[in-house]
Parts: C-alpha cells; structure tokens; sequence
C-alpha cells in the first residue's frame, strides 16, 4: 500500500498561510517518509540491526501522518459547538462532570509544558474519556483508546502566528474545532 497525502481545504483562514503551508509541507514530509520506510523495509533483512532501527522509525513516521491528519481534520473556519444532545457531550459530562471542565481539562493538558499532542481519548473498554499529554509521535498513546480530538502543541504548530504564546494558539485551536468531525468520531468508534 502507498499512503498519499490528503487534502485540508477546510485549513484556509484559520492561521496565516504561510504557518498553514509550512504544517503541510512538514505533513507531506511523513506522508512520504512512512511510504520510505515501508519500501524500505521490503529491503531489509528481519532481525538485523538495521531492520530493527527502520522498524523502530516506522511508528514516528506514521503517527506523524495519522496525527496530522487527525488534527487538521477537526478543524473548521467556522465556529461550531458541540450540540446540547450529542452523545460526545453526555459522556464529558459522565466523566469530567461538565463539558465545561473537559474543556478546561484539555486546554490546561495543552498549557503544560513541552512539545508534542494532546488528545482526547474514548476508552471503549473504560467507557470513559481522557485528556491525554502524548509527548512524541510515537510514545504516550492510550493503547486501545480511540482519538477524538487531536491538537499539536510542537512549536512549528503556532510559533509563526504566535511566537512563544501557546495559550493564544490553543485559544485559536479551539474556536476552530469542528465539533461534528469530533462527534462523529466517537459516533462511529
């Protein structure tokens, strides 16, 4: 299988242009690496130290891409609310006690310092959600857990629109979500 990019014209005016190229132009850069490494691999030998290390990088290069495109996938120019009777919003309310304290709960994941994801887990075996800090492509994942909402907090993510103010960019993330792209994740775990 070859993974091909997808296209983010739903990413158009919600950051400036030159940071929405520069993030897909890096998105690109995993898409066509995790292509590498799978090619790359048919090459190797199993069991050779150099097979162990392409193996090894096969899991930052595809969580990149899935990240990406996760995260720009549930992000909209137009505001959007989650609707008062959507599932999503009875199970926040189930485990944070309030949509309002999810919200505050993943916006302060995304305060802490550090580079990487947050996330927005469903534990289908739990029936719960999480707000999970996930500090690289490829460590910290909920094994099993489904990701609903994805947003990056690696500088390259807001550092051209907003320097060093990550609380303005996640700001800017949030009024940007696409709430239907979100439920319908859950919807259809």
């Amino acid at each position: 299988m070859v993974y091909a990019e997808k296209e983010f014209t739903n990413l158009t005016g919600i950051f400036s242009d030159k940071l929405t190229q520069a993030h897909l132009k890096l998105y690109s850069g995993y898409v066509a690496n995790t292509n590498k490494v799978l090619d790359l691999l048919k090459t190797l030998e199993p069991g050779t130290p150099q097979w162990a290390e392409v193996k090894r990088r096969l899991g930052w290069e595809f969580n990149g891409m899935r990240l990406h495109e996760l995260y720009f996938g549930n992000m909209g120019k137009e505001k959007k609310t989650l609707p008062e009777d959507s599932v999503l919003l009875q199970k926040m309310i189930q485990t944070f006690g309030s949509g309002e304290v999810c919200h505050k709960d993943f916006v302060n994941t995304g305060k802490l310092r550090g580079i990487g994801w947050v996330v927005m887990y469903y534990d289908k075996e739990a029936d719960q959600l999480f707000n999970v800090w996930v500090n690289e492509h490829d460590v910290g994942h909920f094994s099993g857990c489904v990701p609903l909402l994805v947003m990056d907090v690696f500088e390259h993510a807001f550092v051209t629109d907003y320097g060093m103010d990550r609380a303005s960019y996640i700001g800017a993330f949030i009024n940007a979500i696409d709430w239907d792209v979100v439920n319908g994740r859950f919807e259809n775990h």
